[in-house]
């Protein structure tokens, strides 16, 4: 039996401690949670096949993500975990009608490649309305049925109650490499030592002081979220589709009313978790221009998280650089809730000496690290 440990119990972390414990391998998944880790944070839309990003790699991950979420469900909810925080609801993209038209020719180019994306319609203004209530009059938007939405902290849960069912370990605690001669064998947390065939990490926008002892710098940021809670009382949203609109903000519908609003962008905001004004207003703006029937909904609350940024904005995986046993997998960025438990169903694979899915080298985890 493989042995794996695992430092970091974000979406990734989370995910990958799931698809081990489910080929069998002794798992330990150790988190310190800290404030501000972006899957608990985070309202995710899964919905790749309109993004306008060239990137085939990028897309590659993002698509496949999106294609492994209905299986990833029924198998959690096999396993007890019914509060998964997933559901297929369609989206409404709002926008303006030469943005429409970029949308809908990438959304037609790539709908026989990935048939899941599932229905694809061009939306009048007053059809937009009709979808998602809240929608403003000025601007039609483009649908697509097969998109779903995704509650970051219960799909999290999720994956981690499976995985604990199948036997894994949860650790509460700051994890340190334990190093004999120049091998990773294990890791320090809790007071306690934990020996592995296979270490990986996990840690996000967190993960490059786990390297230092190694003399390692792994090049990645926190790039800061700022998400708005709101409540539109009466509002039968439990069915309504999500809505992206301009300047690459969403407006996620759950059930009772909840709706969850976001999000910013920012580089160079640290590990600050202060909500800000500015922060704030710009969500709002943005979102009540393109959905002003969300200016009665009350506001019940506000979060902030923090995005692991590398700076190719393309996800990265592999072995960590000197170190067969010890594995990597970051820079997700936006698209975690997306493409990570497709990638960690790959990052498990790789500790555990399965063949993957990907090629590892379109995700060069060699160009994050340098040596101090």
């Amino acid at each position: 039996m493989k042995s794996v440990i695992i430092i970091g119990s974000g979406i990734l972390g989370a995910s990958t401690a799931y698809e081990a414990a489910k080929r069998g391998a002794e798992v330990t998944l150790i988190d310190r949670e800290d404030p501000g880790q972006a899957t608990g944070a985070a309202a995710g839309i899964v919905c790749p096949w309109i993004s306008q990003r060239r990137n085939k790699a990028w897309y590659g991950l993002a698509k496949n993500g999106a294609a492994y979420y209905p299986e990833l469900i029924q198998a959690l909810e096999a396993l007890g975990q019914q509060e998964t925080g997933y559901k297929q609801v369609g989206i409404v993209s709002i926008h303006e009608d030469s943005k429409l038209d970029k949308m809908e020719e990438k959304a037609r180019e790539r709908r026989e490649e990935a048939p899941e994306m599932g229905e694809v319609e061009r939306l009048s203004p007053e059809e937009t309305q009709q979808r998602f209530p809240f929608a403003t009059g000025s601007y039609g938007s483009l649908y697509v049925s097969g998109a779903a939405r995704v509650e970051g902290h219960s799909v999290r849960n999720a994956l981690i109650g499976a995985a604990v069912k199948l036997g894994a370990e949860k650790v509460h605690g700051h994890a340190e490499l334990v190093v004999e001669g120049t091998k990773v064998v294990g890791v320090k947390a809790d007071g306690r030592e934990f020996y592995a065939d296979s270490i990986v990490s996990t840690g996000g926008a967190w993960a490059a002081e786990l390297f230092e002892p190694l003399g390692l710098h792994m090049k990645v940021v926190p790039q800061k979220a700022q998400i708005l809670q709101l409540h539109a009382e009466g509002a039968p949203t439990e069915d309504w589709p999500v809505a992206m609109v301009p300047y690459g903000l969403y407006i996620v519908p759950f059930s009772d009313g909840r709706i969850v609003a976001g999000a910013t962008h920012e580089n160079d905001a640290g590990f600050d978790t202060k909500l800000t004004a500015g922060g704030i207003h710009h969500i709002l703006d943005k979102t009540l221009d393109a959905a002003p029937g969300l200016a009665a909904a009350e506001w019940t609350g506000a979060a902030t998280g923090f995005r692991p940024s590398i700076q190719s904005a393309l996800p990265v995986i592999g072995p960590v650089p000197g170190h067969a046993n010890l594995f990597a997998a970051n820079g997700l960025g936006s698209s975690g809730l997306t493409a990570g438990p497709f990638l960690g169903q790959q990052l498990a694979k790789l500790a555990i000496g399965e063949p993957l899915d990907i090629d590892l080298s379109l995700y060069g985890i060699e160009e994050i690290f340098e040596r101090e």
